[in-house]
C-alpha cells in the first residue's frame, strides 16, 4: 500500500546541480580573465588566495576578488587598477553563470513530471535570498515549482540546520510532517533535523562536498540520481510521473 504523500520539497546547492564544479568552472574563468588583462600572478596561486578568502569570509562574501588581488605577492598588479581586475573577474563569472548553469538532465525530467501532479513542489535552501532565486529562475526550474512553496534561510531569518526553518515552513502550509518528502545532499543540516521532525528524508548522495560526510541519523532513502528518486515516489508514494 502506497504512503500519503502531500509535498516533496528540494535543497538547491548540490542536489539539483553540481554547485562544486560550477563554482570551480567560474572562478577558473574569472582568474583566467584577469591574467589576460595582465595580472601577473599564476592560475595556481590566484586559485589558492581565492579559495582561503572562500573559506574565510564564506561563499556569500561580496567582495571575494578583492581580498585574493590584496594577498597576491608584491607586483602582482603592477601598475593595474585593481577594480578593473575585479570587474575583469566578475564579468567572467557571470558570463559562465549566463552560459552554464543547469540542473541535472534527471533532474530537469523529474521536476517536469513531478509538475503534471498535485503534489507541492518546494524548496528549502540556505543563503542569500536574491542569490538563491536568481538560481531557481537561471536554472529553469521555477515553472515546475509551487510558487507558494519556496523557502530561503535569509528571508525566513532562521537557518540550517536548526529544525525551527523545517517546522516553519510546514507550519506556514499546513502540513503534516510525515506526509512530506526532503531532499538534501548534507546529512547533517538536511537530513538529521528533518528527521528529528518525522519528516521523510532523502540523501542525494551524488558527487557534492558532503556526499562521504555522515550525520547522527540515517536518511529514509539514499539516492544517487533523480531516476532513483522517481522509482521511489512510484513504488512506495504512488505517484506515476
Amino acid at each position: 500500500m502506497s504512503r500519503p504523500l502531500h509535498a516533496i520539497f528540494f535543497d538547491i546547492d548540490d542536489t539539483l546541480f553540481s554547485t562544486s564544479v560550477f563554482a570551480e568552472k567560474a572562478r577558473r574563468n574569472a582568474v583566467d580573465a584577469m591574467i589576460q588583462h595582465g595580472l601577473k600572478a599564476s592560475r595556481s596561486d590566484c586559485l589558492r588566495e581565492l579559495e582561503e578568502v572562500i573559506q574565510e569570509f564564506s561563499s556569500n562574501y561580496g567582495q571575494h576578488f578583492d581580498r585574493m588581488l590584496a594577498r597576491l605577492p608584491e607586483g602582482s598588479l603592477d601598475g593595474l587598477n585593481p577594480d578593473v581586475m575585479v570587474a575583469c573577474g566578475m564579468m567572467a563569472y557571470h558570463d559562465t553563470k549566463f552560459r552554464d548553469l543547469r540542473v541535472y538532465e534527471d533532474v530537469y525530467e523529474v521536476l517536469q513530471g513531478l509538475s503534471k501532479t498535485d503534489k507541492i513542489r518546494g524548496i528549502i535552501s540556505a543563503g542569500l535570498t536574491k542569490k538563491q532565486a536568481e538560481k531557481i529562475l537561471r536554472l529553469h526550474i521555477y515553472d515546475f515549482l509551487s510558487p507558494h512553496a519556496i523557502f530561503i534561510t535569509e528571508q525566513l531569518g532562521i537557518s540550517k540546520p536548526n529544525p525551527k526553518l523545517y517546522a516553519k515552513v510546514l507550519g506556514s502550509l499546513n502540513l503534516q510532517a510525515d506526509r512530506v518528502i526532503y531532499v538534501g545532499d548534507n546529512p547533517v543540516h538536511d537530513v538529521d533535523p528533518c528527521n528529528a521532525l518525522g519528516m521523510i528524508t532523502v540523501f542525494n548522495r551524488r558527487s557534492g562536498r558532503h556526499s562521504r560526510q555522515k550525520g547522527s541519523t540515517e536518511a529514509d532513502y539514499t539516492i544517487k540520481d533523480f531516476y532513483e528518486l522517481r522509482d521511489i515516489l512510484r513504488s512506495d508514494f504512488g505517484v506515476m510521473i
